[in-house]
C-alpha cells in the first residue's frame, strides 16, 4: 500500500508531502493503525480535516529522547496517547503476570511500550524540547485523570496530569476538545491560558482562579489516607459526568489543583458520520508488514462502529466515565456507505464481523428527558429495573441490519460487540431477537450475565439472574421454532467485590446444572476509574457508602476462578479447598449433584494400582468394599 495513504511517520514522508514543519506530532503507544477503531487514527484525521498537519511517532524507544525528535519540533504542540488499552492492563494480567503478547504491536510482540506510557513519553518530550505544549488523551489519561487507585502498585496515585507534567488533559471522546485547542493554539493563545475547553482538565496553582461554580472533591491527601473520602470522590465524579448538568470538579494536590471542566457535548449523528467517513487507510502502516502486521486489526478490519455511549451502567466498566451515558448513533446512510467500501476491499470475504459499539443494541438516548436535563444523577436506566421512562425500541437497529445484509457482496452480518439482554427483554416486540438468531450469529451468541448470584449482581450493577434466565429460555425457544442449533456463551467473572466463596460455589452449581463448561473466565481486574475498583480498594460501595466484602487474597481469588472451571483436573485441589472452606462438603462425593469426587489418598492410589492387577487389596487393607467406581481427582462424578 502507498505510504501516502497514511500520515507522515518520517522526515522522508514530510518531504514527500512538502511539509517543512508539522503542526502537531502525535506520540502513541500502539502501532500506527489508520482505522477508526483506534483513537489516534480518529484524532489525527480530524485535525488533518481541519487543515492541520500531523505526524505520527508510534511506539518510540523510550530509553532516550532521540526518537521523540524524529519529526522535529511541532509548530503547535505534541499530542500523547498511550494506546487503545491502559498500558498496565495491556501488559499485565489480573494476577499481575506479564502477558506474552500485545495485539496492538507489530507481530503481537510484547514489551513495545513502557509501563505508564503517557508519563514516560511526556518526560522524554520535555527532555527533548523543554517547554513545548503537551496535550494528553486516550483511555489511560481519561481514566486516571483524578487521584486514583492503581492496582499494580497497590496505592493511590495522583492525577496523571500532575505525574506526566502535561499542559492539558483531554478526557472522553476528544474530537471537539482537540479541535478547539488546535484553533486556540493556532490563534496564538498560550497553552497556559487555555482553561475553558469542555472535556479537558488543567492544573491551577492560583486559588482565586478556580471556577466559581466548581465542586470540590476530597483532596489527594484525603483520598490517600481515608478510604471513605476516596469513595465520596468517586461518587461525585460519576454524578457530574454529564454534558448537560455536570459541574466543574476541583481536587487539590499540595499547592496545586487539578480542575476538570464539564464533559464535552457528544457528537451528533451528522458529526459522527463526518468523523467515520474521513479518509482512513483502514489498516496498519505498511512498514509493519514484514513483522507480521498488527494482530488487533483482525477483529475490527471488517467491523463497523454504529454508536457511542452506554446507559448500561455496569460498575466494573469505565465507559460511563469515558464515553458517558448519552448514546448517539451514525445514520443508516453513512454506515451503508462504509459497508459498501468494505465490500470493495481485496481481502473482504463477504462477512461484516460486527455492527455495534459499547452496546450494540443501543442506538439512541434512553429517554426524552436527557436532552433537556441530562442523565439522572444517582439513578440508572436499567438497574435494578428498567426505568419507566426508558424508550425500548429495536426497530431502527433491525432496519439497519436488514439493509446491510441486503447489500451486494455481503454474505452475513454479525453482531459481536455485545447486546444488553435485559433491554432486549424489555422490548415487547421479539423481532430483533428473532432476526438476531436467524441472521446475525453463527452457532453462538455471547452475552454478559457476569454472575448468577443476585448478591454479586447488585454490586455489578447487573439485573437479577431471573432476567438472564428468562432471556436464555426465550433464546432457546426461538431457536427451537426456527430449527437452529445455537447456544448462548455467557461471560462470567470471578472475585468481583461482594462475591464470597459461597457465591462462587453457587455459580459452580449453576454451571453443573446447565452443563456449561467455560473455556475462559475473567478474574475481576481493578482497572482505573471504575466504581468496582473503588469497592475493591476501599471496601465501600460509593453508591450507598455501605461496607462491601472484597476477596483480596491470591488464594481466594484462585479458588473462585477454579470453581468456574471445576471440571478441569488441574483445579481439583483448589476446588476441594474452596468447598471445604465454604462449608459445602456435600458437593464432594459421587452423587450427581457433586462437583468433585473425594480426595485421593496415597493408600487409595496404591489400591487402585493393585486392583488393576486383579488383587482385592481394598479388603486386605481394610478400606471397605469397592462400589465399582474408580476415584478421579478432578472433574465431575
Amino acid at each position: 500500500m502507498d505510504n501516502n495513504n497514511f500520515l507522515p511517520v518520517s522526515k522522508a514522508d514530510m518531504d514527500a508531502r512538502g511539509i517543512d514543519r508539522l503542526d502537531f506530532v502525535y506520540v502513541i503507544g500502539d502501532a500506527y493503525v489508520d482505522h477508526p477503531s483506534f483513537g489516534h487514527a480518529i484524532i489525527s484525521r480530524v485535525l488533518e480535516h481541519q487543515g492541520y498537519s500531523v505526524g505520527i511517532i508510534a511506539q518510540p524507544k523510550w530509553q532516550s529522547c532521540e526518537e521523540f525528535k524524529r519529526l522535529g519540533k511541532p509548530r503547535l504542540g505534541f499530542l500523547v496517547m498511550s494506546g487503545n488499552i491502559d498500558p498496565m492492563v495491556n501488559r499485565y494480567t489480573a494476577a499481575k503476570r506479564v502477558r506474552n503478547t500485545d495485539l496492538y504491536s507489530p507481530g503481537g510482540r510484547a514489551g513495545m511500550r513502557p509501563d505508564r506510557a503517557t508519563i514516560v513519553y511526556c518526560n522524554k518530550i520535555r527532555e527533548a524540547y523543554g517547554n513545548v505544549p503537551i496535550i494528553i488523551g486516550g483511555i489511560e489519561a481519561s481514566l486516571r485523570r483524578f487521584a486514583h487507585y492503581d492496582y499494580h502498585s497497590d496505592k493511590v496515585r495522583r492525577s496523571i496530569l500532575i505525574d506526566s507534567g502535561a499542559d492539558l488533559l483531554v478526557y472522553g471522546m476528544g474530537e471537539r476538545a482537540v479541535t478547539e485547542i488546535a484553533e486556540l493554539l493556532a490563534a496564538g493563545v498560550p497553552i497556559s491560558e487555555i482553561k475553558g475547553v469542555l472535556g479537558t482538565m488543567y492544573a491551577e496553582s492560583r486559588k482565586d482562579a478556580l471556577p466559581y461554580d466548581g465542586i470540590v472533591l476530597p483532596s489527594f491527601d484525603k483520598v490517600v489516607n481515608d478510604k471513605a473520602s476516596y469513595a465520596k470522590a468517586t461518587k461525585i465524579q460519576y454524578d457530574e459526568q454529564d454534558h448537560v448538568r455536570g459541574k466543574p470538579l476541583i481536587q487539590s494536590d499540595g499547592s496545586r489543583c487539578v480542575v476538570q471542566n464539564p464533559p464535552a457535548k457528544p457528537l451528533n449523528t451528522q458529526e459522527l458520520d463526518d468523523v467515520y467517513e474521513l479518509p482512513y487507510a483502514g489498516t496498519y502502516h505498511p512498514s509493519y508488514e514484514s513483522q507480521g502486521g498488527v494482530p488487533a486489526i483482525k477483529e475490527v478490519e471488517f467491523s463497523i462502529a454504529s454508536c457511542r455511549g452506554c446507559f448500561g451502567g455496569c460498575t466494573f466498566c469505565a465507559l460511563t466515565l469515558h464515553q458517558g451515558r448519552t448514546v448517539t448513533a451514525r445514520s443508516h446512510e453513512s454506515i451503508l456507505r462504509e459497508a459498501e467500501r468494505l465490500t470493495k476491499r481485496k481481502n473482504f470475504k463477504g462477512y461484516i464481523h460486527d455492527v455495534g459499539g459499547p452496546t450494540a443494541n443501543f442506538r439512541f438516548p434512553s429517554c426524552e428527558e436527557q436532552a433537556k436535563r441530562g442523565v439522572c444523577k444517582g439513578r440508572q436506566c436499567l438497574f435494578p429495573k428498567p426505568c419507566r421512562r426508558l424508550i425500548v425500541d429495536h426497530s431502527d437497529y433491525v432496519g439497519l441490519l436488514r439493509k446491510l445484509r441486503a447489500l451486494p457482496g455481503v454474505k452475513k452480518v454479525f453482531v459481536r460487540s455485545g447486546i444488553r439482554f435485559d433491554y432486549v427483554l424489555a422490548d415487547k416486540d421479539d423481532t430483533f431477537l428473532r432476526e438476531l438468531a436467524e441472521h446475525h450469529i453463527s452457532g453462538q451468541l455471547r452475552v454478559a450475565p457476569e454472575h448468577i448470584s443476585d448478591n454479586v449482581l447488585k454490586y455489578m450493577g447487573k439485573p437479577e439472574n431471573a432476567v438472564y434466565e428468562k432471556f436464555r429460555k426465550k433464546f432457546e425457544s426461538i431457536n427451537k421454532e426456527t430449527g437452529r442449533e445455537q447456544y448462548l456463551v455467557p461471560y462470567l467473572m470471578s472475585s468481583h467485590p461482594g462475591c464470597t466463596l459461597k457465591d462462587a460455589v453457587k455459580l459452580a452449581e449453576y454451571l453443573r446444572d446447565t452443563g456449561h463448561s467455560p473455556d475462559q473466565v475473567q478474574d475481576f481486574y481493578p482497572t482505573p476509574g471504575s466504581i468496582s475498583t473503588c469497592m475493591y480498594y476501599t471496601g465501600i460501595d460509593p453508591r450507598t457508602m455501605e461496607q462491601v466484602y472484597v476477596p483480596r487474597t491470591y488464594e481466594e481469588k484462585q479458588m473462585q476462578r477454579a470453581l468456574l472451571q471445576y471440571r478441569d483436573p488441574k483445579n481439583y485441589k483448589l476446588v476441594y479447598s474452596a468447598l471445604v472452606r465454604a462449608g459445602r462438603g456435600d458437593l464432594i462425593g459421587y452423587d450427581k449433584k457433586c462437583l468433585i469426587r473425594p480426595y485421593k489418598t496415597g493408600n487409595q492410589n496404591k489400591n487402585r494400582r493393585n486392583n488393576k492387577n486383579g488383587k482385592n487389596s481394598q479388603r486386605k487393607n481394610g478400606v471397605g468394599k469397592s462400589k465399582g467406581r474408580t476415584q478421579d481427582g478432578g472433574g465431575k462424578a
